[in-house]
């Protein structure tokens, strides 16, 4: 990121600070030594910014944020970032919204719904100066690096199992998030992190196959340059194994690679500040390298389901019973 145009902290605004998400990019903004000057949510529900910039203006319009933001330019007094926790279907426009005004922008995953639109944002990107960041933060994890060191030397074809189940209740369905056309469905909204993962690790998508889509899960077959990924999402607790249920665990993650157990529990909420950190200091993660995982839930919202044939998951079996 080129420096800002004065010294000390840098100015940032947000959009979606009502949203689950915003408190960890508040928390990086201010554990990286800059300043919340804005906020913008059509919800009122934020008084945790008090926790962290309890002097940023607050806005519940979009249009009244836009002008103080251009108030802000105009003073000499830019908003440097802005940072995008906004539902999925709007980052397209909101980042725009950034470069527009002269800011940098800050976004969190996924970081647009289709390919296309990665494209039309790189080239404004270029057109306007300013650079398009998002959050790939299990690129951070010291036991993904680990991992992606250890297959690069591997020859041959990896097998991998990953399942994850993050439980939600009836809101869920009620929410932007339950709109496919809003949120991408359930690969995109909570999957795209494992797929950019494993694209990172084992290289880029050959076939892509759907086992699976409802509402409440997805299941699928990937064929990577160098892995077969078997891998099953869901957030219907009905889904979580009989052990999970029975502690009261909400949560499942599980993944083999070549047999071998991973493990990545600890510290997986926790990058957001390293993300910021990485991005300040010029070596973030431009929109580019989010385009393979964007290809891959493009193509899993849009492929046709094959149901339970060939190498599925075993979790598919029981959903289907």
């Amino acid at each position: 990121m080129p420096p800002p145009d004065t010294h000390g902290p840098l100015r940032f605004a947000l959009i979606g600070a009502a949203g689950f998400i915003a408190p960890r990019h508040m928390k990086a903004i201010k554990e990286t030594g800059n300043t919340l000057v804005a906020a913008l949510d059509p919800k009122d529900s934020v008084g945790i910014i008090d926790s962290y910039f309890p002097d940023a203006h607050f806005f519940t319009e979009f249009e009244r944020f836009d002008r103080h933001v251009e108030k802000l330019r105009r003073r000499g007094t830019k908003v440097d970032c802005i940072s995008i926790c906004s539902p999925n279907y709007l980052h397209d426009a909101h980042i725009r919204f950034a470069l527009r005004s002269g800011a940098h922008a800050i976004c969190e995953k996924p970081i647009v719904l289709n390919p296309w639109n990665v494209d039309g944002l790189e080239e404004l990107s270029r057109e306007s100066g300013r650079e398009i960041y998002t959050i790939l933060q299990l690129r951070l994890h010291p036991a993904i690096i680990s991992l992606r060191e250890k297959f690069a030397s591997r020859n041959g074809t990896t097998e991998v199992d990953i399942a994850y189940i993050t439980s939600r209740g009836r809101w869920y369905h009620q929410s932007w998030k339950g709109e496919e056309q809003k949120s991408g469905g359930i690969a995109t909204n909570i999957g795209v992190h494992f797929f950019d993962m494993l694209s990172w690790i084992f290289g880029a998508q050959r076939k892509s196959t759907v086992h699976l889509r409802r509402e409440d899960c997805a299941a699928g077959l990937l064929e990577l340059e160098r892995a077969r990924v078997r891998w099953f999402l869901s957030i219907n607790a009905e889904h979580l194994p009989a052990a999970q249920r029975e502690k009261g665990q909400r949560t499942y993650r599980a993944i083999t690679m070549g047999g071998e157990a991973v493990e990545f529990s600890e510290g997986f909420t926790d990058l957001h500040t390293t993300s910021y950190r990485s991005i300040l200091d010029g070596h973030g993660f431009r929109i580019g390298e989010a385009r393979s995982a964007i290809e891959m839930v493009h193509d899993i919202r849009h492929a046709p389901v094959a149901g339970l044939t060939g190498d599925f998951h075993p979790l598919c079996r029981e959903v289907a019973s």
